[in-house]
């Protein structure tokens, strides 16, 4: 299980990572597109990735919202569910 400080930083690159791409999930939770429970897990799938700071570097070079987020991420299915409702 993931310290609470990897949790916390796997939640703000998840969060980071949704808004950079268009997403805004406290929205898409209040339209019934997501739960909180596949947000959680969302975040525990991040918490595995062995890139974080690449995807940190990744979002940190976005200027603007970015068509699709990098091959590596855990929750490119997510995100691309949710880009297309």
């Amino acid at each position: 299980m993931p310290s609470r400080t990897d949790y916390t930083r796997h939640a703000r690159l998840v969060d980071h990572m949704a808004g950079t791409l268009g997403i805004d999930l406290d929205e898409q939770m209040m339209r019934g597109k997501v739960t909180a429970s596949q947000i959680d897990d969302a975040v525990l799938s991040c918490t595995g990735c062995t890139q974080p700071c690449a995807c940190d570097a990744w979002l940190s070079a976005q200027t603007e919202t970015a068509p699709e987020a990098p091959g590596y991420c855990r929750n490119v299915a997510l995100f691309d569910a949710l880009r297309d409702t």
